[in-house]
Parts: C-alpha cells; sequence; structure tokens
C-alpha cells in the first residue's frame, strides 16, 4: 500500500463501500465526495456504480457532478470507470429507454441479445453473471502484470461498444466479443468489478494508481 490519494465519486451507489475497500488494499487514502467542487481538486478519480442507467446519470446531474467530472477531464485529471461506472463514460444508453451519458468515449452502451444462441433458457443467459476471461495484447499499461486470459468477475446485462476500435483495451467472450476494458486518453473503464477480481482485480486498481 502507498500513501497516495484518490477521489471516489459518491452519488448514492451500491457498491460504493466494496470499491472502497478494494482501492484502500492499493493506496493509503481513499477521499469519497458527492461534492463537485473536492471532483475539481481531485488527482485521480474513480466512478464506481451498479444498477440502472438512467437512475445513475440522474443521480450523478441532481448535484452537478456529471459537469465537474467532464471539467476535471478537460483538465487532464485521470478517471477510472468501474461497472456502471464505464457504462456513464459513453455517449448514451438504450437501457429502459435513451439516456444521454457523460460523453468522454464516443460509443453507446446496449443489451445484450443472445436469443439465437438460447436467450434466457440457454447457456449465455441475461445478465451476464459470473467469472470470465479477459482478452488483451498485453500493451496497455492498465494490463501490466495481468496475463492475457485472467479471469474477472462480471455482473452486467448491459455492454459498451466504443465507436472506435483503437478505444478497446480488453475483450470478453460471451456469445459474443465485448469491450471488457476501454481507454480513451485520461479516461478509462473497467465493466467487471476488480474488488471482486481478487489480486487481477486489485493489480489492475494499482496500474491505474501507477500511470502518469
Amino acid at each position: 500500500m502507498d500513501g497516495r490519494t484518490v477521489t471516489m465519486i459518491d452519488y448514492g451507489a451500491s457498491n460504493i463501500r466494496s470499491a472502497q475497500k478494494a482501492l484502500e488494499a492499493v493506496v493509503a487514502t481513499v477521499e469519497l465526495t458527492s461534492d463537485p467542487e473536492v471532483v475539481l481538486r481531485a488527482t485521480k478519480l474513480v466512478l464506481p456504480g451498479v444498477g440502472a442507467f438512467g437512475a445513475g446519470m440522474k443521480a450523478l446531474r441532481e448535484p452537478g457532478l456529471d459537469s465537474a467530472v467532464t471539467t476535471a477531464v478537460a483538465n487532464d485529471i485521470p478517471l477510472l470507470g468501474i461497472c456502471l461506472g464505464m457504462q456513464f463514460l459513453f455517449e448514451e444508453s438504450d437501457e429502459m429507454g435513451r439516456h444521454e451519458g457523460l460523453g468522454l468515449v464516443p460509443g453507446h452502451v446496449t443489451r445484450f441479445d443472445l436469443a439465437e444462441k438460447g436467450g434466457l433458457d440457454g447457456p449465455y443467459k441475461v445478465p451476464h453473471m459470473g467469472w470470465n476471461q479477459i482478452e488483451h495484447d498485453q500493451s496497455h499499461p492498465l494490463l501490466t502484470g495481468v496475463p492475457s486470459g485472467s479471469h474477472a468477475y462480471f455482473v452486467h446485462s448491459y455492454f459498451c461498444v466504443p465507436a472506435r476500435e483503437e478505444d478497446t483495451v480488453a475483450i470478453t467472450q460471451y456469445g459474443r466479443p465485448f469491450t471488457s476494458i476501454v481507454s480513451r486518453g485520461n479516461v478509462h473503464g473497467i465493466q467487471f468489478h476488480p474488488e471482486k477480481s481478487q489480486k487481477r482485480g486489485l493489480q489492475l486498481i494499482r496500474n491505474y494508481m501507477d500511470m502518469q
């Protein structure tokens, strides 16, 4: 554990404490905040999340956290989105209607459509839940020390579709390949739960903290 500080955005997400514990295993101080001014002063940001896209974005917008995040990113502050927090990074989601995201990564979020592969009664059930592999070319610093084929823990019904292929850092196979890690400049996202993914998840968090 090192002496650095990371600021975690608290907008009422139910998994905030488990994500906080994972960060505390790597860094000395995790600053929880729902104050946009604190977000603007951060040196590194983490945006966690579980639940529905529209409700989560509404919770971010009401106190002005959405504009604080986009301003911080424009000022070169690194941002890591986790699970639903990764989905927020995109332009929009079609979960229960159309909802605008933060627009930090071009692309959209959509639901797994696996009916042709068995659907709810077949081998590819929705939500995608449990351990699965992440595949990558070993080139991105976020994945240093995390071999391609490592397992991570997923719980999600919707997945991200980047508009630019180069923004995809890792993919996972679930009836089809989907983006499980995204990176664009100082904005990064992890679809799985690093706090539930044992040493590989902690290594990803450590790598994020080490990135300049």
